[in-house]
């Protein structure tokens, strides 16, 4: 079975010249599938192609890259077949609340002399 590499792309990338690139790269057109949405509220777009080993995940990964991918997902022992919207979307939402992201950096000042001048009675 292979395994799915989806990408999430902004909405203001081609996804036409990533089509043209993934078929020029030797993925056939039923390896990929692209999710367009026309709602205005959904201003990104989805990308899975199927991969059967890390060398096409790689190149499939330099492509979208190279065509403005906001972030990508390997789902491993899924089929083309399996990979409808829906079934995506919940995945990637499983994980994205399970992923824990980095927090900006706090910082701690302390007291370096106790009470001092500062404090007036």
């Amino acid at each position: 079975m292979s395994n799915i590499l989806a990408g999430l792309f902004e909405h203001h990338s081609d996804y036409k010249k990533l089509e043209t690139d993934l078929e020029n790269s030797g993925f056939p057109s039923s390896d990929y599938i692209v999710y367009l949405n026309d709602s205005p509220h959904h201003s990104q777009y989805l990308v899975s192609v199927a991969v059967k080993d890390t060398s096409q995940a790689n190149m499939a990964k330099d492509i979208f890259t190279q065509n403005a991918v906001h972030k990508t997902y390997l789902f491993e022992d899924m089929s083309i077949d399996q990979a409808d919207y829906t079934h995506l979307k919940g995945y990637i939402d499983a994980r994205n609340k399970a992923e824990i992201h980095t927090s900006p950096e706090v910082r701690i000042k302390g007291s370096s002399s106790g009470i001092d001048s500062e404090v007036k009675f």
